[in-house]
């Protein structure tokens, strides 16, 4: 496609198609050399970076695994493009032909470390989405992709550009990796605190209540409530996702209602390790429970003591089952734990409260420079795409 100058002065209109190709390095995975494969799962929406992998003399690879990329390729999950799956690829691997491979045809006309991020813009996703086919298990084609159009900044303001994100990612993983040694020293107290607690003493079931009775989420009093479900607590940390109301999901079947300080332990596959200590009034799913600290536990305790390795080795063996594991009412009552006094029980919780603090501040940083990056993206692309 020919360019087309415009107003703004060195910028030309480029098709995706004239600056990007779709590398094709077919190899045999077995007789490749290479060690590592990606596949669809092993890529994050919105995160550039490749965390996971499959070896490839360990796990069975389909046919359709012989595309080989390298270090600086981009990968694109080309089925089901709304899931925003781009990755920056660090090592070489194997990948399906469902990823596309792609690099800048010229570097000193679209510099390659650019690339991730022009794929990355709220334009190009949702050309992606638009023009992708199939409805079950929609996908697009790269000739459709090659048509994608945008406005190509002069190298130095490509640049100029690459450095500003550049900087905004080196302060996500620097809050990010405070985030993780945070995360590591309230794990590290945790353990410490219940693993030789627990097995002994009393039933936990003694220190809590349950509440019992749901109510129609429909009803005027409860309608407006909000509705917490187990994706709407973080893995591991009991952070709130935050949610919407009862009848902003349109929810209809009977939910159980709670109140402030009460505690909500999702009893839906235990090994995710999911519960929160809300502030405020609210109904949960029938998947969670809410727990109702008595005078001889502090609720803060009983948060930790539930997110704890102790407690989830006990809530995972019992929940080993076909089909979705699943804790019970019975089974969380046969928990048997050593419980300590009332006074030790907060002099813990205040020790672990300042390092859960440092861990939802460097979260909340790193979620803020994640949309300040966005927003920045975004408006350049309003120019650029």
């Amino acid at each position: 496609m020919l360019e087309r100058p415009v107003s703004k002065a060195g910028w030309t209109r480029v098709a995706f198609g004239d600056v990007v190709r779709k590398v094709n390095d077919r190899v045999d995975p077995w007789d490749s050399g290479l060690e590592r494969y990606v596949a669809g799962e092993h890529m994050d929406t919105d995160d550039l970076r490749i965390r996971r992998w499959g070896q490839i003399g360990d796990d069975y690879l389909g046919p359709a695994f012989h595309m080989r990329f390298k270090p600086g390729h981009v990968l694109y999950g080309s089925r089901r493009t709304y899931l925003r799956k781009v990755a920056l690829a660090d090592f070489e691997g194997i990948t399906a032909n469902t990823t596309f491979v792609l690099e800048t045809k010229d570097p000193a006309r679209l510099m390659p470390e650019l690339l991730p991020l022009l794929m990355q813009t709220e334009a190009f996703h949702s050309y992606s989405i638009k023009h992708s086919k199939g409805s079950v298990n929609p996908y697009i084609n790269f000739t459709d992709l090659e048509a994608f159009e945008f406005l190509l900044p002069p190298i130095q303001e490509q640049a100029r550009q690459l450095s500003l994100m550049l900087a905004f990612d080196d302060a996500i993983i620097a809050a990010e990796s405070s985030r993780e040694a945070a995360l590591v020293v309230w794990r590290a107290m945790s353990k410490e605190e219940f693993s030789s607690r627990a097995g002994s003493g009393s039933r936990l079931a003694d220190h809590y209540s349950i509440a019992s009775g749901q109510v129609d989420p429909k009803a005027d009093k409860f309608r407006d409530l909000p509705l917490v479900g187990p994706n709407h607590i973080e893995s591991v940390t009991g952070i709130f996702l935050g949610t919407e109301t009862a009848q902003e999901q349109s929810a209809i079947s009977g939910k159980y209602l709670f109140e402030p300080g009460s505690l909500l332990y999702s009893k839906i596959r235990p090994e995710l390790r999911k519960a929160m200590l809300p502030n405020f009034r609210g109904l949960c799913s029938a998947d969670i429970y809410p727990l109702v600290s008595g005078p001889t536990i502090v609720p803060e305790y009983l948060l930790d003591l539930v997110l704890s390795d102790a407690f989830s080795a006990f809530a995972i063996s019992c929940s080993m089952r076909t089909g979705m594991p699943k804790m019970n009412r019975e089974q969380l009552e046969q928990f048997l734990f050593d419980l300590p006094t009332v006074e030790h029980q907060m002099s813990y919780v205040a020790a672990a409260t300042g390092v859960k603090k440092i861990v939802g501040e460097c979260a909340a940083r790193s979620t803020r420079l994640f949309v300040m990056k966005k927003i920045i993206l975004n408006r350049v692309s309003s120019d650029v795409v």
